[in-house]
């Protein structure tokens, strides 16, 4: 639990927030996290202070999830349980996006869904995650989140996304999370989907400074 959270959220506007983060806003992780890190992980070069230029919003069960997206191909991923408040904040996690590619058939999207994305295990460039969901059965269907994001203008796009969370230690007992995520939305009355796949680490409170 983020106990340390326990400031006000930033006063309530058009655009969700949590913890002070907002659209405009600014965060900046701890340069020594990187600096033990780095050589080890899928993200090379990632910065340390970033501007939010978006922010996504999705529910499940009773779990909110929040995506504050930057000016440098990443987002700060906040969890909370039971309610919106920063109080209830139970995980952070900053990701860079690590490839998007088009789907272009119904076979792949398929596919992607039945056979890929639930597997036990995921392989990106030699590197080997375990899936952090469990299953009955070797294959987790994915966790399905309709996300709406809002823009620096206020307008606001949806996406349904079918997702699965992984994760490999790195070393020290720290570890780097693959986020994938088969995303679909309508655009100019067409439909659109995609594939990200999506790298990340776990920040504790010591390690995230928010700048409202």
């Amino acid at each position: 639990m983020f106990s340390f959270f326990k400031k006000k959220d930033a006063k309530a506007s058009a655009t969700p927030s949590i913890m002070g983060l907002r659209i405009g806003g600014s965060f900046e992780i701890d340069p020594l996290l990187l600096r033990m890190n780095e050589s080890e992980l899928m993200t090379d070069g990632a910065a340390t202070s970033y501007i939010i230029k978006a922010v996504g919003t999705a529910e499940l069960d009773g779990t909110y999830v929040f995506r504050f997206y930057t000016d440098d191909d990443a987002f700060l991923q906040v969890i909370s349980e039971g309610n919106k408040q920063s109080e209830s904040v139970v995980d952070v996690k900053l990701f860079h996006f690590y490839d998007t590619q088009d789907i272009v058939s119904q076979e792949i999207w398929d596919t992607l869904l039945n056979t890929k994305i639930g597997t036990p295990s995921y392989e990106v460039e030699g590197n080997i995650y375990q899936r952090v969901w469990t299953s009955a059965s070797d294959y987790h269907n994915p966790v399905y989140i309709q996300e709406d994001t809002y823009d620096e203008d206020g307008e606001v796009s949806s996406t349904d996304q079918f997702t699965m969370l992984f994760e490999r230690e790195v070393s020290n007992g720290f570890t780097e999370s693959l986020f994938l995520s088969a995303e679909e939305s309508e655009q100019a009355g067409s439909l659109n989907r995609c594939f990200v796949l999506s790298t990340g680490i776990t920040l504790s409170p010591s390690q995230l400074t928010i700048h409202g």
